[in-house]
């Protein structure tokens, strides 16, 4: 016996029979291919297999993608015509009464049409119909041209759908959701949903989780939910380059690879998908990245991270294949290799003056300049507190290792083995200072291609569209080679938060627009955070203190249980806190994805430990997330634009997070990661970041 209203009860019945006609109408018009060409239905096979590699291990997806291949090599060999894929043909549902009466529309990511059956399913990517589904509400009149024609209408229904394996589980009609349950029963979840995440629901006050996270709970398709805003920035046209800000949470990630799916099947359709490009700071985005383009049929566009960006390219651009990057450089090394005043001091410095293309000339030049003490002491004067004066010995001596020479295999010819071998089985140079002999620090790839691109433009492959996402983390030297690499459309997504910028000193957006060659690029601003609700963004907003300054109060927040503060005497009473509420979280909510970030790599190593015997606790080193249930220990470094439902600080101390610009950003970002729920732990002496 149905457990909904009957009012609520008919709009699944709506939306059931309008499914089944559906699927009625695809397994038609496939009896009818068969009686073509024999060929099988490799379009359901086809997008069964998009289906998996949406959720797959990132390890089996080179085996999926090349079945994908072949399949879709075999479908378009035979001419052979695809159809919406009956396990979810679609994921929303439109109903407008407009200059042709009343139309049913169902958007999803394929076009199908059978006038008898009354079936319309379009592409959100390509139709125009699509725009009144995400500017308009359920019950607005609509305006829009559609071609060389105004035309108006009223929307009538606009409901969000979930449709698994064939089968309608959840439906959503503004505020309100629907869900079908496992004994096929529906319910009325909206309460649970507006909530956000169960504000006043926890299991006992005080304890950690508070209700059912959104990532085992929610089920519709991310594409059906951009709103209006997010619409009209993905919207625009390839020709003009976008930038998009806005907080966390705010979609800057969504927006950036949707509009390169609708640029992708309009505008550069034809354009190879390995001249797309997309390009993050660091492994765990670049992973999502890749789950997210996946469902929107873009899983050959290339993403990759700073690191691997510039040792490829500067492959590609030096034709130095053998090329290998070093990524252990001192952090204050890297700090001044990315830090915009050195870019100022090497325009006017001689060694690089030389005109010079070849690689190992351009890495000499930039050795000479690089233990040139005078040009490093200008570069600290300008960069204005943002560098200790150490950074310039500590410079120095870190290239004359790397230009120094180890021993060679020539040097030990004629030697015993057993004698170049020490007595813990490494090599002569392994371990030593002599180790750094031949190496090149990942920084170094972008600053000698930026050197080349001043004379001329690399002879590489021209990006036809460009994703820059968490822009503020990219060095100058970076977005100048990233800039000249663009083609002569200039056509990319830059998007960002300057609050969020951890890793170099942040220029400015008009400067990095200027340094990519896209001046004039228009601008967007996402206004509202779908992420955090009101007590993290408020707590959030008062870590950054003055730095917040212009930022908007988020007054659109959804309301949720305050942010939890515990302090301890010290850490082991702190690590036993966190292991006993962790464990009866995780048997409470076995669902829920929960991250624990510490402020650096070694604590986060060393409350690993302290988790031993925990079930679903993983510790994540290089942003190797798999984001399914469980826990996940990681450091504030390895966090920027993921999120999780439930995130607990274990070492907010006045040692981790000191009073100072960069520490409140990188406390900013570990704050804003939580989705639901938020616990702050610290021991000894507290920041003095937090609230008093």
């Amino acid at each position: 016996m149905s457990t909904l209203a009957p009012e609520l009860q008919r709009l699944v019945d709506e939306e059931e029979a309008l499914l089944k006609r559906t699927l009625a109408a695809l397994e038609s018009a496939r009896r009818r291919a068969r009686q073509g060409p024999a060929v099988p239905l490799l379009a359901e096979e086809l997008g069964l297999l998009k289906e998996e590699a949406a959720t797959a291990n990132p390890a089996d997806l080179p085996h999926l993608f090349n079945q994908m291949d072949l399949v879709s090599a075999v479908v378009d060999r035979a001419g052979t015509r695809t159809f919406a894929n009956p396990q979810s043909p679609y994921f929303a549902h439109l109903q407008v009464n407009g200059p042709a009466g009343v139309r049913d529309y169902l958007l999803g990511r394929d076009t199908f049409t059978d006038a008898a059956a009354d079936v319309r399913i379009i592409d959100w990517r390509t139709a125009p119909l699509a725009r009144v589904f995400y500017n308009y509400q359920e019950g607005d009149d609509y305006e829009e041209t559609f071609g060389d024609r105004l035309t108006h209408g009223d929307v009538l229904i606009r409901r969000l759908v979930v449709i698994e394996r064939g089968v309608l589980t959840g439906i959503r009609r503004g505020r309100q959701s629907l869900q079908r349950q496992a004994d096929g029963q529906w319910v009325d979840a909206s309460a649970q949903t507006a909530l956000g995440g169960g504000a006043g629901k926890a299991v006992r006050s005080g304890s950690l989780g508070v209700g059912k996270g959104a990532s085992a709970s929610s089920g519709f398709d991310i594409t059906a939910q951009l709103d209006k805003d997010q619409y009209a920035a993905m919207s625009v046209g390839a020709r003009e380059p976008l930038l998009v800000l806005g907080s966390a949470g705010s979609g800057k990630t969504t927006v950036a690879l949707h509009r390169l799916a609708l640029l992708a099947a309009r505008e550069l359709a034809n354009v190879p998908r390995t001249r797309l490009q997309v390009v993050v700071p660091e492994e765990g985005l670049a992973r999502l990245s890749r789950r997210l383009l996946a469902p929107l049929g873009l899983e050959k566009v290339p993403v990759k991270t700073q690191s691997r960006w510039a040792l490829d390219t500067a492959r590609a651009v030096f034709r130095e294949k053998d090329l290998e990057a070093f990524e252990d450089a001192p952090p204050l090394v890297t700090r001044l290799k990315r830090h915009p005043a050195l870019a100022t001091a090497l325009k006017t410095h001689p060694a690089v003056a030389k005109k010079s293309s070849s690689f190992s000339s351009l890495r000499r030049q930039l050795a000479e300049a690089f233990t040139d003490r005078e040009l490093l002491q200008r570069v600290v004067t300008a960069a204005n507190g943002d560098l200790p004066t150490t950074a310039i010995e500590e410079t120095v001596q870190h290239t004359m290792l790397q230009m120094s020479s180890a021993f060679s295999e020539g040097e030990l010819a004629g030697f015993d083995s057993d004698a170049t071998t020490t007595i813990d089985g490494k090599g002569l140079n392994e371990g030593t200072p002599e180790a750094l002999a031949g190496t090149i620090d990942v920084e170094d790839f972008p600053i000698l291609m930026a050197l080349l691109a001043e004379r001329q433009r690399p002879d590489v492959e021209s990006t036809a569209h460009l994703v820059l996402d968490e822009a503020e983390d990219f060095s100058v030297f970076e977005l100048f080679v990233l800039g000249r690499l663009l083609s002569k459309e200039k056509s990319c997504t830059v998007a960002g938060d300057e609050m969020q910028q951890t890793t170099t000193s942040f220029p400015g957006w008009p400067e990095v627009l200027q340094t990519l060659g896209v001046p004039k690029a228009e601008q967007v601003r996402l206004k509202v955070s779908y992420r955090c609700p009101r007590p993290i963004a408020e707590l959030a907003r008062e870590v950054l203190g003055s730095q917040a300054a212009g930022l908007e109060a988020g007054a659109d927040a959804r309301d949720a249980v305050p942010v939890g503060f515990h302090h301890f005497p010290n850490f082991d009473q702190a690590s036993l806190f966190l292991r006993d509420e962790l464990q009866d979280l995780i048997e409470r909510e076995p669902r829920a994805s929960v991250a624990v970030i510490a402020s650096s790599s070694d604590a986060a190593d060393t409350i690993y430990k302290g988790l031993a015997g925990l079930q679903k606790v993983r510790r994540v080193v290089e942003g190797q997330y798999t984001f399914e249930p469980g826990i996940d220990v990681t450091d504030a470094d390895e966090v920027k634009g993921l999120e999780w439902d439930y995130v607990v600080l274990p070492d907010v101390t006045a040692r981790a997070y000191p009073v100072d610009d960069e520490a409140r950003r990188r406390l900013h970002v570990a704050v804003t990661r939580a989705a639901h729920q938020l616990w702050v732990l610290s021991y000894d002496l507290r920041s003095r970041l937090l609230p008093k």
